[in-house]
């Protein structure tokens, strides 16, 4: 389980990996946010490639870094949700806050 950041001069990339559970989450929102804070990105981009599982406590690490970016007028950016992972996305509502979109790798994978 954790958090890899990948940055650009504009934009942020989180790669989540593992299960997003009330134990994991609030590493990796520390995580996120401490470098985040700091360079304020335009585009925060949240990967999930490779979690298999979220509950709630991720649905609340969308909502918290959507919050954030709100403060300096950028966006989050949900990538590569799993069927079941953008199905909870969906009904939590979060899919009207966030863009989601798969990226050129998972696409390919996925025809």
């Amino acid at each position: 389980m954790g958090v890899r950041l990948l940055l650009t001069e504009s934009s942020m990339t989180a790669r989540l990996s593992g299960e997003i559970d009330h134990h994991g989450a609030r590493e990796m929102r520390e995580e996120i946010d401490r470098t985040a804070e700091k360079m304020r990105p335009k585009t925060l981009r949240l990967d999930f490639t490779s979690v298999p599982f979220m509950d709630s406590s991720g649905i609340g690490l969308i909502l918290g870094r959507y919050k954030k970016a709100q403060l300096w007028h950028g966006e989050v950016v949900l990538q590569n949700l799993s069927e079941p992972l953008e199905k909870v996305v969906r009904l939590s509502g979060v899919a009207g806050l966030c863009r989601i979109e798969k990226t050129q790798e998972e696409e390919e994978e996925n025809p």
